[in-house]
C-alpha cells in the first residue's frame, strides 16, 4: 500500500504550533516517503465547530506550506459510515444504551469508597457499568437520545482472534519500532465501557477516527502522544469491525515555558497570531525543531 499520513484538526478554534508540528511532520513524512498526505477535518461534534475555523485551517495550512492529496474529509459528511457501524456493533450485542450523565457517574464512583482513588482511563473516569442491564438490548435498532457504549467484556468475547497490538514506528516514520501489546485486562480494568455515541451527535471520537482512517487508506498515522492511550481502543475497533491496523508514531508534544501542552485557547501561540506578526512559515518550523 502506498505510504499516506493524515492530519485532522477540530474547526474549534485557531491552530497552534502543536498542530503546526503534527501537520508538518506527518506532511513532510509522506513526502519523504514519496507517499500521500491527507487532511480530513473533524467536525463531528456541531456544537462546537465553526466554519470559520474550519476556513482558518486551510489558509493556516496553505501558509505553511503543507498541500493535500484529495479534497479534505469532512466527518460531517460521514454520519451514514457511523450509523451502519454502530448498527453493526448493536446488531451484535457489543453495544447498550446509557443515560448516566457525568454527575451520575462520578457519584457513582465516589459514594461507595469515599477516600480510594478513582480509577481512571483514556477517556477520564473509567464507566462503572451502571445502565449495562438497564436499558432493553434486544430492540432491532440503538435506542435514540441516550449514549451507546461498547460493552467491553462482550467485545472482548467477540474477537476472532487475540488482539496483535499495534506497531509504533521509529522517529523517522519509515522504520519498524517496537510492538505494543495489549490484553483484556488491559480493557476491562484500564478502559471499561467507552462511549461509541453521544446522544447529543452521531459517532464519537473513537468510532469516527477508525472508520475514517480506514476509509482514507492511512497506513501511518502520526499523532501526538497524548493519545497514545487511546491507540489501544482503536485496535479493538479495528478488530471488531474488520479494519486494518496502522502503524503508528506518538510524537512529543509541543508546550509552554511552564511544561503546559498547548491547547486552542492560548491565542498568542496561534499560527494566525504569528503571520499576523510577519513571521515566516521556516520561523514556525525553526520553533518546533523541525528544518527543510
Amino acid at each position: 500500500m502506498t505510504f499516506t499520513t493524515r492530519f485532522a484538526p477540530s474547526p474549534t478554534g485557531p491552530l497552534h504550533l502543536g498542530h503546526a508540528y503534527s501537520a508538518l511532520l506527518a506532511h513532510d513524512l509522506a513526502r519523504a516517503a514519496s507517499g500521500r498526505f491527507l487532511l480530513r477535518i473533524e467536525d463531528i461534534d456541531h456544537t462546537r465547530s465553526r466554519p470559520e475555523w474550519d476556513r482558518q485551517i486551510l489558509e493556516d495550512l496553505t501558509w505553511l506550506g503543507v498541500t493535500w492529496d484529495a479534497p479534505p474529509m469532512r466527518q460531517s459528511d460521514r454520519t451514514q459510515a457511523y450509523s451502519a457501524a454502530l448498527q453493526d456493533l448493536w446488531s451484535r450485542g457489543l453495544l447498550y444504551g446509557c443515560s448516566c450523565t457525568r454527575r451520575d457517574i462520578a457519584a457513582a464512583v465516589s459514594a461507595p469508597q469515599e477516600g480510594v482513588e478513582v480509577p481512571h482511563g483514556p477517556d477520564g473516569v473509567i464507566y462503572p457499568g451502571t445502565c449495562r442491564h438497564r436499558h432493553p438490548r434486544d430492540t432491532a435498532k440503538p435506542p435514540k437520545g441516550m449514549a451507546l457504549r461498547l460493552d467491553m467484556a462482550a467485545a472482548l468475547s467477540a474477537l476472532p482472534e487475540p488482539l496483535a497490538g499495534f506497531v509504533e514506528s521509529g522517529p523517522d516514520g519509515l522504520t519498524a519500532g517496537r510492538r505494543i501489546t495489549v490484553s483484556g485486562a488491559d480493557f476491562t480494568l484500564g478502559v471499561g465501557d467507552i462511549v461509541l455515541s453521544r446522544k447529543d451527535f452521531l459517532g464519537s471520537y473513537h468510532l469516527s477516527v477508525v472508520l475514517d482512517d480506514a476509509a482514507q487508506a492511512i497506513t501511518h498515522v502520526i499523532r501526538g502522544e497524548d493519545l497514545f492511550d487511546a491507540t489501544q481502543i482503536h485496535v479493538l475497533l479495528q478488530a471488531l469491525l474488520g479494519l486494518q491496523t496502522p502503524v503508528y508514531l506518538h510524537h512529543r508534544l509541543i508546550r509552554d515555558e511552564n511544561g503546559r501542552r498547548l491547547a486552542k485557547r492560548d491565542d498568542a501561540r496561534a499560527i494566525a497570531t504569528y503571520r499576523a506578526e510577519g513571521r515566516s512559515p521556516q520561523d514556525i518550523r525553526e520553533m518546533v525543531g523541525l528544518t527543510t
